[in-house]
């Protein structure tokens, strides 16, 4: 068994991944992060960026390959280790948001913390903090119903950034969000990222969010390639043709 780059915190090889359905997911792929690095894992809806993700992060148990998490093997972890490494190392944060109903807002920012084994008050004033950077502060004590979706998925973020894990896995994190709300959470979440040396994993499908990443990989039809042509926003103001990304 090959040992994986002493310089990648997480580490991937040949990964396959088959639908239920008989459907390829991921075709073989390989890929290296470096500590952090924040890499954009870029292509078409359908490539396989989500089922690259799940695998990385240990939901989601390759059918052939391997999976390294600081020379750590996770493709071999049962499911109990597999939930305690996600639990305690990394963050994710969904295209969709998804709070707990019946916790406020700082209290759904501060769970992650919390089962930690976090103190409240110490989780609280973390949470807090972040709910104020991702400007979703004023709505600290509100229950999730009585948000827009936008501000759903900032607290989602700020849940995600709060324990600062060693990496974090972002499917499509601003998909819910406008042109200019995208803009400034990504810039704060590379930037807090960076300031924590945070690792991230960023799937996307979008032009001008993988160019705010330190490198990027491509996908095909489950495939790494060379080059994936995306398009830019949706509610892009230049109105551009469809871009190239060399991974």
């Amino acid at each position: 068994m090959e040992a994986p780059p002493d310089n990648d915190v997480l580490w991937a090889r040949a990964l396959h991944f088959t639908h239920p359905d008989g459907s390829p997911a991921l075709g073989g792929v390989s890929i290296g992060v470096r500590e952090g690095e924040i890499l954009a894992v870029n292509g078409p809806r359908g490539s396989g960026k989500t089922t690259l993700l799940r695998c990385l992060s240990g939901q989601l148990p390759a059918q052939q390959g391997e999976v390294w998490f600081n020379s750590v093997p996770v493709h071999t972890m049962g499911p109990v280790h597999r939930e305690r490494l996600r639990r305690d190392r990394f963050g994710w944060i969904d295209p969709e948001p998804v709070l707990v109903p019946e916790l406020n807002v700082w209290e759904n920012a501060a769970l992650p913390l919390m089962l930690r084994g976090t103190g409240r008050r110490r989780a609280k004033t973390a949470a807090l903090e972040w709910l104020e950077r991702l400007d979703i502060g004023d709505c600290a004590r509100k229950r999730p119903h009585e948000l827009t979706q936008a501000q759903r998925q900032r607290v989602c973020i700020t849940r995600s950034l709060a324990p600062a894990p060693t990496v974090l896995f972002a499917d499509e994190p601003t998909a819910p969000l406008h042109r200019a709300d995208r803009a400034h959470v990504l810039r704060t979440l590379t930037t807090a990222a960076r300031s924590h040396a945070i690792t991230v994993v960023l799937a996307t499908h979008d032009a001008e969010t993988a160019a705010l990443a330190d490198r990027t990989v491509s996908l095909l039809d489950g495939r790494r390639v060379n080059t994936v042509h995306l398009p830019p926003m949706a509610e892009s103001e230049e109105g551009r043709a469809a871009c190239s990304l060399s991974a």
